[in-house]
């Protein structure tokens, strides 16, 4: 245990730093404490050195303990969960990525290699434009694939990610090639509620697993002698997310990228209108936007009148250029992004992030001391193995991270100003480091994502997003039904609850915890930004900082969505790379993970509660459903 520094958390960013980040001290002992946040920094400084070989000096190191326990910077959540493991050396550069694309231009490879990457732990975009799915070849005849639990089996799933991945690569080798059925059994994957290594949570047990493999068998067989749509491919991979995230332990973020004509597509979440899947709430659906901006269809646009509208994706802006007006840095590569849009990224491409406070740096030479120790840390990890050749060959060509700015809202027009020079400092920075260790100069470096769960911790404002509610405001989380943690919030006065499903029932695996919360005076609210601001501002660190893109979800009322139209007209093609939108009310969201309260609900609220101050839990225990309001999840 190292000496501990006075951490200015955010509201519950002490919480959120238990829930996420904070590993067992002892990782046999079922009862062994976990780390504070000063044991996280010394982890990452000790494997800096014995697992990323970034090769900082003494005085580097200290400074590095300063600016970490200050809150100015945070190396990706990734890292602080990962570093120091035999995770990182076992998996190498999966491990420490967040995010992850793929093309749904192939039969298997898209889909299991999503599988794995969503059980990795990473967020998974994919597009499934017509151009792409339609390259497939038609599926063979009906077969019958059957589950049984003996050992006279064709295939006998084990015990590990590997065994899953295998089990749907041999359904969907059988429906496209050999039109031959099969028999598995799954009696050596491990009961529900075991304890898994490495990246955490316990143990789904088969149930799920068996559930989706007869889904998604259903769909091949209903598709037998013809081509699978795209509607068939978010299925899909919709259903390989549901599987990843059972017993609400793991994440498993998913972006859809599809055409902005495709109907089917675009019809695939509306509640309103349809009985629709249960498995279609796992991802964000994004459309490619054509050129011009009038062509989008009404379909498009009624997404923004029932509450969960369809973004807008600008791959071909995306090749060009990476801050507006420079195009000394193309991308040639880029086919999409990934789950919360603020990476661009090539077929089969991971990447990592990295996040600075900016409300909390104190000068432009402070500001450049942080992202220096982002950069190494980042550049260093990307250099490491990768068992997924293709993702390895990729990866270590482009050298791809995300370096995000969060805060921004709150941050002074000074600090705001440093961003410009910063960026060109980081790229003289880049080559000259690259140059004299041999890596590959990195074909992107910056970013602004959502940062739902990061920016809890100095309880900065999210990326370019102001606080989703205020003054006041209930802060939702989900916990598992059966985490000692629910004792614990309910011995605190917190309101608890199951979760409400997308259809009115109730998921008693899962309960709903209500944080009541005050944002300082000063925090910029979204009800008092306009749509306009919103997206200038999306503009304004497009062309100043981000040279991937700036992932940002614009509130708005019903009212402006014939200036937005307009908006987009004007500006989309050659400003923006990503743009998406919620409902600022009337979004339709059950348990919204915040909601707005006046002054006298959160006193009462407030007055019948204490602060968790003090608690022992791990990452298996809370989720915060933070893509509920266009913030990813993934650490």
């Amino acid at each position: 245990m190292v000496q501990k520094k006075k951490i200015n958390w955010g509201e519950i960013g002490y919480i959120v730093f238990k829930r996420t980040y904070a590993r067992k001290l002892k990782e046999n002992d079922p009862n062994s404490k976990t780390e504070e946040f000063e044991d996280v920094v010394e982890r990452e400084i000790e494997a800096s050195d014995k697992q990323l070989k970034v090769g900082f000096t003494e005085q580097e190191k200290e400074r590095y303990r300063e600016l970490r326990k200050d809150l100015k910077w945070s190396t990706a959540g990734r890292f602080m969960w990962q570093l120091g493991t035999k995770t990182v050396d076992k998996l190498g550069l999966p491990s420490l990525q967040n995010c992850a694309f793929t093309i749904v231009n192939e039969p298997i490879r898209p889909f299991t290699w999503t599988f794995e990457l969503l059980m990795l732990g990473a967020g998974v975009g994919y597009n499934i434009q017509k151009q792409h799915v339609y390259q497939l070849p038609k599926l063979k005849n009906k077969i019958k694939i059957e589950h049984k639990e003996d050992n006279d089996v064709d295939f006998i799933v084990p015990d590990n990610r590997e065994g899953w991945v295998k089990l749907l690569g041999k359904v969907l080798k059988a429906h496209f090639y050999s039109g031959e059925g099969f028999t598995y059994a799954t009696h050596c994957v491990r009961k529900k509620g075991a304890p898994i290594k490495g990246f955490g949570g316990t143990a789904s047990g088969p149930e799920e697993l068996l559930w989706g493999i007869d889904e998604i068998h259903n769909i091949l067989n209903s598709r037998s002698g013809k081509k699978l749509r795209p509607i068939d491919c978010l299925d899909i991979m919709n259903i390989i997310g549901f599987i990843v995230v059972s017993g609400n332990v793991r994440r498993s973020a998913q972006i859809a990228i599809g055409d902005y004509d495709d109907k089917e597509f675009l019809m695939a979440k509306r509640w309103d209108l349809y009985s629709i899947p249960k498995w279609r709430s796992m991802s964000n659906n994004s459309v490619v936007a054509p050129d011009n901006i009038d062509d989008l269809t009404e379909e498009f646009w009624q997404t923004y009148e029932q509450g969960e509208p369809y973004g807008l994706i600008n791959i071909e802006l995306s090749k060009k250029i990476g801050r507006t007006g420079e195009t000394q840095y193309p991308d040639p590569d880029v086919e999409g992004f990934n789950p919360c849009a603020e990476q661009s990224l090539a077929d089969k491409e991971t990447c990592c992030l990295g996040e600075i406070f900016l409300p909390n740096i104190e000068s432009y030479d402070e500001l450049l001391e942080c992202l220096s120790f982002s950069y190494r840390m980042n550049k260093h990890s990307l250099a490491l193995h990768c068992s997924i050749k293709e993702t390895e060959t990729i990866v270590h060509k482009n050298m791809r991270m995300g370096i995000g700015i969060t805060g921004y809202l709150q941050a002074t027009e000074e600090q705001k100003s440093w961003l410009f020079d910063a960026y060109v400092w980081l790229r003289e920075y880049d080559k000259n480091y690259s140059d004299a260790h041999g890596f590959p100069i990195s074909i992107k470096l910056t970013t602004c994502k959502p940062s739902g769960t990061l920016s809890l911790l100095p309880g900065v404002t999210p990326g370019v997003h102001p606080n989703p509610a205020g003054p006041y405001y209930i802060r939702r989380v989900r916990i598992a039904s059966n985490s000692p943690l629910i004792q614990t919030c309910k011995d605190h006065g917190y309101h608890t609850e199951y979760q409400v499903n997308f259809d009115g029932s109730l998921d008693r695996s899962t309960i709903v915890v209500s944080f009541p919360c005050k944002v300082p005076e000063t925090t910029p609210i979204a009800s008092g930004f306009s749509w306009v601001q919103q997206l200038d501002n999306v503009r304004r660190l497009q062309k100043e900082w981000s040279d991937n893109s700036v992932s940002c979800t614009v509130y708005y009322n019903k009212e402006d969505i014939p200036g937005i139209k307009g908006y987009l007209a004007r500006h989309f093609k050659e400003e923006m790379k990503t743009v998406s939108f919620l409902l600022q009310t009337g979004h339709g969201f059950k348990q919204a993970p915040f909601e707005t309260i006046s002054k006298e609900q959160y006193l009462e609220m407030s007055a019948n509660v204490k602060p968790i101050t003090s608690v022992n839990i791990s990452e298996s225990d809370m989720e915060l459903n933070d893509c509920d309001n266009g913030s990813c999840p993934i650490k």
